[in-house]
Formats: C-alpha cells, structure tokens, sequence
C-alpha cells in the first residue's frame, strides 16, 4: 500500500472529482441536497486552485477544498475547510489526514493566522480526525439541521496557526509537500 500523493487541482480532475463528490454524498456530512450528474464539481467561487487532490497509484481518491470564510477584508487572515471527502476504498491509508495536514500547510503558506471548519455532530469520525490535527470545537449551533428525518448540531471548529507570542507558526516538519 502506497502513502497518499497530494497534489494541486487540475481542472482535468473535473470529471474524477464530480464522481468522487457523487459517490462519497451522505446526509453524514452534507447539508445539501445530493450533486446531480451534469452538475459541475469546479464553479466561479470554487475552482481547481480551491482545491487540493489526494492520489493513491495515480488515481485521485480524496480532495479538500480550502476557501475564505467570508469576503470580508477584515476576515482574510482566516481559511476554511469547505469541504472534504475520500472514496470509501480509500478509506484507513491516511489519505483524509494527508488532505487536513495539506490544507493547513497551505493556509499557512497563504498568510492565513487560523483554519476554520464546520462539521456535523453526528460525523464522529471527521470530528475525531480534525481534533487529532489540532482543530478546537470553538461553538455548537445545536440542531441548526434537518436531515434525514433527525436533528443534527452544527460543530465550529478551529485551529491557530500562530505561535503562542502571535507570530506566524512555522510549517510543520512533517507537513505534505505539494506537486502542481
């Protein structure tokens, strides 16, 4: 079994990402309804440079798509996990802890001083990842959905990227090196 490769999006990964997005839907972790099959995986606010790919023997298995919070000037030393997913046949190789540290390293090389994500209550195993990478839960909006005929928390989660004297954390040793 080989170690995940992290790259960066191509807008070749169109139509495998589209798949993976198709496949991996559950009311688990999303909120909106399922993506149709003609619906676009990359859009205006979201294109392959949003994204980072995760591959196991060439073939991409997982992405994380890591955006602004909001548009707010005053908000953009923030970065957010917008949306995470690995194929269920790649689940347990390190692909999804692969993408977190991924995405953290390329806030951090973007200036960001926090990682921001939402994550619901019921998706015990992204909650157990994320907190295992340094993420906080910073608030709960308590049954903020409906999903599946039941009641789910939204769980806000967070990460510094800043030394404890304020300053900008340096990389982490073993962080992912990224490919274009």
């Amino acid at each position: 079994m080989s170690a995940p490769h992290i790259r960066r999006a191509r807008s070749e990964d169109e139509e495998p990402l589209r798949r993976l997005d198709r496949a991996t839907w559950s009311p688990l972790h999303a909120v909106s309804p399922p993506p149709g099959p003609d619906e676009p995986f990359f859009r205006p606010h979201s294109g392959p440079g949003d994204h980072l790919v995760a591959e196991l023997d060439g073939a991409v298995v997982g992405y994380v798509r890591l955006g602004l919070p909001t548009e707010l000037a005053s908000n953009a030393h923030v970065r957010q996990i917008r949306g995470l997913a690995v194929a269920d046949a790649a689940r347990g190789q390190g692909a999804g802890r692969a993408l977190v540290r991924a995405a953290v390293e390329e806030a951090r090389r973007l200036g960001a001083r926090r990682v921001t994500l939402r994550v619901l209550g019921h998706n015990t195993a992204a909650r157990g990842l994320y907190e295992s990478e340094g993420f906080v839960v910073e608030g709960v909006q308590p049954e903020e959905f409906h999903l599946d005929g039941a009641y789910v928390d939204d769980v806000l989660m967070g990460r510094s990227l800043t030394a404890p004297d304020g300053r900008a954390g340096e990389p982490a040793p073993d962080g992912p090196a990224l490919t274009r």
